[in-house]
């Protein structure tokens, strides 16, 4: 076990972390937009865990900058979470700008270690809708399958490569233990509703007319539908 008192936390607002405060991490405070803030924040780091930006940001900007503080700062090893990829399908709000990082993360001279995760287990309730297990799922993903991973399993992953000596530039997909097709899905929910519940394979359109009916912004429907055309084309069925 590694000592919080060897553990620093970068934060956007440190008021919003008490708990940290109290376990003896170091709290520090930054964003990913304010560059001469992260590289004060860096200071005495060995290692840094890039987190990656949320979706419908400039993420390649943002990374760059903890990038380059990193590296301004004096920083050894950087870590970098990515998404799993099994094939060459980009995904344009989240694939295109794990590669640009990655490729400049690699060109950077900093130690790396880049983290490809897979798609999260919590995550299924966004693609199948709120209105599942009333209804049936319909979901562009075709044939295809999803190693699910839980966040937590990520999270202890990643842990255990941060605390332990190695992993200089090497690149990890880390995942559930088994891929999972959206027939699958349906046969557990199944079992849960009491009732059968079926999935059919949906054209991405008529799934993004259903997502923004159920509330959702455009922009963030054809996000979710991105995913069912990552699974049809096998980015996240690999195990690892």
């Amino acid at each position: 076990t590694t000592p919080a008192t060897e553990l620093a936390a970068l934060v956007r607002d440190v008021r919003k972390a008490p708990d940290l405060t109290a376990r003896g991490i170091d709290v520090r405070s930054a964003d990913y937009l304010d560059y001469p803030a992260l590289v004060h924040a860096f200071q005495g780091i060995e290692k840094v865990l890039l987190v990656s930006a949320v979706a419908f940001t400039d993420r390649v900007r943002q990374h760059r900058h903890v990038i380059d503080a990193a590296k301004e700062a004096g920083v050894k090893h950087l870590f970098y979470t990515s998404i799993q990829r099994s094939s060459d399908f980009v995904m344009p709000e989240v694939t295109e700008s794990d590669l640009a990082t990655e490729a400049y993360l690699q060109a950077s001279g900093l130690i790396y270690t880049i983290l490809r995760n897979g798609y999260y287990f919590e995550g299924l309730a966004y693609l199948v809708g709120s209105q599942v297990p009333q209804a049936e799922i319909r979901f562009p993903a075709g044939e295809g399958r999803i190693a699910f991973v839980k966040r937590s399993e990520l999270a202890a992953a990643t842990a255990a490569l941060l605390t332990s000596a190695g992993h200089e530039n090497q690149a990890y997909t880390l995942t559930g233990s088994t891929a999972y097709s959206f027939h699958d899905v349906a046969r557990e929910l199944s079992q849960l509703a009491g009732r059968p519940i079926t999935y059919h394979s949906s054209e991405p359109a008529p799934y993004i007319a259903q997502q923004v009916a159920a509330g959702f912004p455009e922009p963030v429907a054809k996000f979710f539908a991105q995913w069912g055309a990552a699974a049809a084309h096998g980015l996240l069925a690999g195990t690892d």
